[in-house]
């Protein structure tokens, strides 16, 4: 179950009513499952942008990187030694690109954090 979110002054408040990403922890949406824990669950982007892409959300709802806090900061750590170990199963040997899109001008269109990850081809830089 998605925890409900406090209201932190960044973004819009959400709560797992409403929240895209709570809904699929919830399982009212289907989702492809890559990875699951006690902290976060790892599936299969709808609208892919690389061969593999794969968005980690965490269990607790924080809406953004800029909203998450102190406290949060070994879950933050999980989610990224997370999306390595997907990154190995997934076989991306030759790299790939880890994004958190954070607010409206980072490009972030679900308020609750998650981190993408893409690999599977050569990516591109500048990405925007």
């Amino acid at each position: 179950m998605c925890a409900y979110a406090e209201y932190t002054g960044y973004g819009v408040h959400t709560t797992a009513m409403n929240c895209l990403f709570c809904s699929i922890l919830d399982g009212a949406i289907p989702s492809t499952a890559i990875y699951s824990d006690e902290l976060c669950y790892a599936f299969a982007d709808i609208a892919p942008q690389a061969p593999i892409h794969v968005l980690v959300v965490p269990r607790k709802h924080i809406d953004s990187l800029s909203a998450s806090t102190v406290e949060d900061t070994a879950l933050l750590g999980h989610l990224l030694k997370i999306t390595a170990e997907i990154a190995r199963q997934q076989g991306l040997k030759n790299g790939y690109r880890t994004v958190l899109n954070t607010g409206a001008d980072g490009g972030q269109t679900v308020a609750h954090l998650h981190v993408h990850l893409l690999g599977g081809r050569s990516l591109a830089w500048p990405p925007g």
